[in-house]
């Protein structure tokens, strides 16, 4: 049996990302975020989750992808504590669709321009219809690339606590 990852896929601006669900702690709805002055562009800010705070960060403005608006089904990714050196840290997506068991054969590395000009925060890419295509045609989505995000880089050049591993 071939080895497979399961991802999150979820929606920023009008393309779709994916990232390793064993980073997630738990997708919630948008908060209101208290924004830290003097802080970096794609830190947005800080929420009060259940009493823990957590740091935002904007992945759109890291990839410098354009929001067209703002999104009602926006959500906020959390990732897993143990995995941030503690902290709480989260992400803000647009839509999340679903996890993703994804063959680690249908993950194409990325590589020359591709792999610079995301900044290397691009690790992959799959195309979504290869084991999904029934989920597709119920949803009356066609095939689609996902970029699968190598959250450990993002983490590392924002200079944020990161043990991934």
């Amino acid at each position: 049996m071939a080895e497979t990852k399961d991802i999150v896929e979820f929606e920023i601006g009008s393309g779709l990302y994916g990232m390793d669900i064993s980073l997630v702690r738990e997708i919630v709805e948008i908060l209101p975020i208290t924004r830290l002055p003097g802080s970096q562009n794609c830190i947005v800010g800080v929420i009060n989750l259940r009493g823990e705070v957590t740091m935002i960060i904007s992945i759109n403005e890291l990839l410098s992808i354009k929001e067209e608006s703002e999104k009602k089904n926006g959500k906020i990714i959390v990732m897993v504590p143990d995995l941030t050196g503690g902290s709480n840290i989260g992400i803000i997506v647009g839509e999340v669709h679903s996890v993703l068991s994804i063959p680690v054969d249908d993950i194409e590395p990325v590589t020359g321009i591709l792999a610079t000009d995301s900044g290397g925060f691009v690790k992959g890419i799959i195309k979504t219809s290869s084991g999904d295509k029934e989920r597709l045609e119920e949803a009356g989505k066609k095939s689609r690339l996902m970029l699968y995000l190598d959250i450990e880089k993002i983490l590392t050049d924002l200079h944020l606590p990161c043990n991934i591993r």
